[in-house]
């Protein structure tokens, strides 16, 4: 216990230190990244390899706990949730379940609630009293009020300053349907984050949607493992077994589309199939195989998405059934991909602790000070059918945007047939497209550099033709190192490359992590 006291104490010594830090970096999801991982952005190179980063558990996880007795949380803190930092706080939704699901007079899905938490630093948490809604006789919680009132088991908010109603909900919900419960999409908005207004003229019965309110096709599908805008549309990405024009077992993860949040196209995507879902295992088998579960919860990069998948390893039995995390990218907004092939970003906790057997993804991403930090939920589904109390909400920690890495791949190095003495290592980007006369500013995001190892940089036309006076090489290591081209002159070009030299007696030191652009003005 001790020990652990002291490995809290010095991650909280490096917060603060992150903090100062944080004054001198920019808001990298305001620019253009092209990570090391992202082989669209990032097409073309010789002798480098990627090397993916497993994230490390905050120490003082679950950061988010379950409330004690006669509190809306005392069951289950649940997070398919989402966390937004909002001007100089950071602000969590989640989902709550109390004492009262054991009541056997109301609808199963009556006691899921919204809950809501928030932080100054991103770590230390707490449950404001709102006094909001009524619980157990009692406003003094941190629920958040939803008019109507529904059960939600899955919620994903976006925040979008300027609107009248800058923040957006899309909630899982439940409907009936001969004598089952199946799930379809709620669309909420409010003005403060807590009190939150139907967009549609829904009218439950018992805290569940009839079946002429539902704004997707009739057919059960959990709909908000993600939610996002891109190219000026809302997405939903979420889980479902539907009939699709390629047949997959499983789950998979599928999306749908709307201009305005409140009417979805009845058409959809298949977004992401696992390989091993091709094999059709038949009716009767749908907790078996690999599969994805719950779709793809989303950070919005601007140029890309990243993104983080569950990863479901089935059984015939519930006891049998486990839950890692995985992680993809997309660079259209529907299809994601992987960058290792069948790679667990983060697995899940050993027996005996809070998250062990499954691990759950909800849409927190952040990136403070030196760090980036991604917050996801417990959910051990082996225990289903004795159902304990469960869930809570943990940390995964990385240093800031090094997902992963480039590095020099020295295979084809030597004397042999297929060998080279000195083989060239480097990348080329895709063509970007820039504003005005002047080119993007260029940072790296890298380390392993030094007197002997560093990263040479060459502007290129589209044609790969290197543009006059704009070379540059780097030798420090950062998060955000600029680059200074050494003659910069007006070019007529709108459309660049980027090409990257790896070089040096010890360049195989080198960790490029990402290429950061902004625009001339700095945007």
């Amino acid at each position: 216990m001790a020990r652990l006291g002291l490995k809290i104490m010095a991650w909280l010594a490096i917060s603060l230190a992150a903090f100062a830090a944080e004054e001198r970096l920019f808001d990298e999801t305001k620019a253009t990244t092209l990570f090391a991982f992202d082989d669209v952005s990032i097409p073309f190179s010789q002798n480098l390899k990627l090397v993916m980063r497993a994230p490390e558990r905050h120490p003082a996880n679950p950061v988010v706990r379950r409330g004690g007795p006669k509190a809306p949380d005392s069951w289950a803190v649940q997070f398919y949730g989402s966390v937004i930092r909002d001007e100089d706080k950071y602000r969590m939704w989640y989902v709550a379940v109390g004492e009262d699901r054991l009541k056997r007079t109301g609808p199963r899905s009556s006691p899921w609630r919204v809950a809501y938490a928030e932080s100054r630093d991103g770590v230390n948490w707490i449950k404001p009293r709102l006094g909001l809604v009524e619980y157990l006789g009692s406003r003094d919680n941190n629920l958040v009020s939803l008019e109507p009132r529904m059960g939600v088991i899955n919620l994903k908010v976006l925040h979008e300053p300027g609107s009248p109603n800058p923040y957006k909900l899309g909630a899982h919900v439940w409907w009936p349907k001969n004598g089952s419960r199946l799930g379809t999409f709620a669309p909420y908005a409010s003005r403060d984050g807590l009190r939150w207004q139907m967009l549609t003229d829904a009218k439950p019965v018992d805290f569940e949607m009839r079946a002429e309110d539902v704004v997707l096709p009739p057919l059960h599908f959990e709909p908000v493992g993600g939610l996002y805008r891109w190219d000026g549309l809302y997405h939903l990405s979420g889980q479902n077994a539907m009939p699709a024009a390629r047949p997959y077992h499983g789950r998979v993860a599928r999306t749908y589309v709307s201009s305005d949040f409140v009417d979805w196209s009845p058409s959809s995507a298949i977004s992401r199939v696992r390989p091993q879902q091709h094999q059709l295992l038949g009716p009767g088998r749908s907790r078996e195989g690999e599969q994805e579960h719950e779709a793809i919860s989303v950070w919005n990069r601007g140029n890309v998405l990243l993104g983080i998948s569950g990863r479901w390893h089935g059984a015939r039995e519930w006891k049998g059934v486990t839950v890692d995390l995985g992680f993809v990218l997309s660079n259209d907004g529907i299809r994601f991909r992987e960058p290792a092939h069948e790679w667990t970003f983060l697995g899940r906790g050993e027996d005996g602790e809070w998250d062990q057997g499954g691990l759950l993804q909800g849409q927190g991403f952040e990136n403070i000070g030196d760090q980036t930090l991604i917050y996801y939920g417990a959910w051990d589904p082996r225990s289903w059918r004795d159902s304990p109390p469960r869930g809570g909400i943990g940390i995964a920690v990385l240093p800031r945007d090094r997902f992963g890495d480039l590095r020099v791949d020295e295979r084809t190095k030597g004397k042999g047939t297929y060998q080279l003495e000195n083989p060239q290592c480097e990348l080329v980007t895709k063509s970007l497209a820039i504003k005005g006369p002047r080119p993007p500013k260029l940072f790296l995001n890298a380390h392993g550099l030094g007197p002997d190892a560093a990263l040479e940089l060459n502007l290129l036309h589209h044609d790969l033709k290197p543009i006059p006076g704009y070379s540059a090489t780097v030798r420090k290591n950062g998060f955000q190192v600029p680059v200074e081209w050494k003659k910069p002159r007006r070019f007529a070009d709108d459309r660049v490359r980027i090409r990257v030299r790896f070089v040096g007696g010890n360049k195989k030191d080198i960790r490029l992590h990402a290429i950061h652009l902004q625009d001339a003005q700095g945007k």
